[in-house]
């Protein structure tokens, strides 16, 4: 006995990127797993959560996501989705056992998590939302329980031991679930920290007990433990996650083993990180390829470019970002460094930021037209 999944999560419909909508990208990218779906054809999908960006999404966000799941509907796909820390459980789940018939399973609660969808001859899927402490120590009402670990470990009593049942009938087990575990990679600027430090954590061994665990989080794909996967985020949603390359996974699971395969899934629009001089980045044809990619751009001219965002979006309407490391005109080091020991040094402090700003020192003019101004402001602080 077999279960196929296609496995995804993180969606963050809703989202800006540096204020740039990326609803025409999420649409694009749901047209695309929803072809995924029909080449695939998988016993189920399954979504790990932060399916809207935040809880209160917009309506163009709910009425992508109604799209999505009318479709899957239509192919017949049963769809396994769960809250995570950006989703509201109660709006998810609002409707939730009216939409079961159809195929669409949303778990937006805790209080469902030993109830499993049943996919027969196929396998179980049991469905763990993200975890709130408080949440959990209200519903067993053990005001003892701290931390994401041991609320998780008792969120998961009842669907372990059903699990055990099934294991003992020699069927696959999979969970659903929405955490951060202990050991996997976070990518900077990427997710919304769930606690501070690591009281949000939670062990791999929180999760043993099924064949595979289909988790959502944390944005970058990787395996932090044998059975354990996180299928990264449906598109790239911060300029550290340029270099990953998103996809849904195919995973096949049997009693006691899960394969899983990428299944890419592309990007309307790439996100890239571009670094160079100004008249390099606007002058080279290797470049081209970039132009309609969401772009962050380090510019390592050493004197100040004047409108830079606006002269880089002529060539790359999609430039998001311009980074400036601090200048270093002269190579006499940073601004802030070559001003350390000006003293309050007026003239000198005139002289280091016409320096750093144009690349060369004040000519004798300016240094005159500046002490003038000097002058005049000490003659009225005098007067008054």
């Amino acid at each position: 006995m077999a279960l196929r999944l296609l496995h995804t999560s993180d969606w963050h419909l809703g989202r800006s990127f540096h204020e740039a909508s990326l609803l025409e990208d999420q649409a694009w990218v749901l047209d695309r797993l929803v072809e995924a779906l029909r080449d695939t054809r998988p016993d189920a999908l399954v979504v790990a959560g932060d399916l809207y960006d935040r809880a209160v999404p917009p309506h163009e966000a709910v009425t992508l996501l109604d799209s999505f799941l009318n479709r899957a509907a239509e192919l017949r796909v049963p769809v396994v989705a769960i809250a995570g820390n950006h989703d509201s459980p109660e709006r998810l789940s609002f409707g939730s056992r009216l939409l079961e018939p159809s195929g669409i399973h949303l778990r937006g609660a805790l209080d469902r998590v030993g109830e499993p969808v049943v996919l027969p001859g196929k396998g179980s899927i049991w469905a763990l939302p993200f975890v709130d402490p408080e949440v959990v120590r209200g519903l067993t009402g053990d005001e003892t329980l701290r931390g994401h670990a041991a609320a998780t470990a008792r969120a998961l009593e009842s669907a372990r031991a059903a699990a055990a049942e099934a294991t003992r009938r020699g069927e696959p087990s999979v969970l659903v679930a929405h955490a951060f575990v202990q050991g996997a990679l976070e990518t900077p600027d990427s997710e919304r920290p769930v606690s501070v430090g690591t009281a949000g954590t939670v062990p791999a061994a929180a999760f043993a007990g099924f064949d595979y665990v289909a988790l959502g989080h944390l944005h970058a794909p990787q395996e932090p433990a044998p059975g354990l996967r996180y299928s990264g985020s449906l598109l790239k949603y911060s300029f550290a996650e340029a270099d990953q390359v998103k996809a849904a996974y195919l995973v096949e699971v049997a009693h006691g083993s899960a394969r899983a395969e990428a299944v890419p899934l592309g990007q309307r629009r790439d996100v890239a990180r571009l670094r160079g001089r100004m008249s390099d980045l606007l002058g080279r044809p290797d470049l081209e390829r970039h132009r309609g990619d969401l772009l962050e751009v380090t510019l390592e001219d050493e004197a100040y470019v004047f409108d830079a965002m606006h002269r880089l979006r002529q060539r790359f309407p999609h430039v998001l970002s311009v980074v400036r490391p601090e200048l270093t005109a002269g190579g006499a080091g940073t601004f802030s460094a070559r001003v350390a020991g000006a003293g309050g040094d007026d003239l000198m402090l005139f002289r280091a930021f016409v320096e750093a700003v144009a690349g060369a020192p004040p000519d004798e003019a300016q240094v005159a037209c500046f002490s003038s101004a000097l002058d005049a402001v000490a003659t009225k602080e005098r007067a008054s």
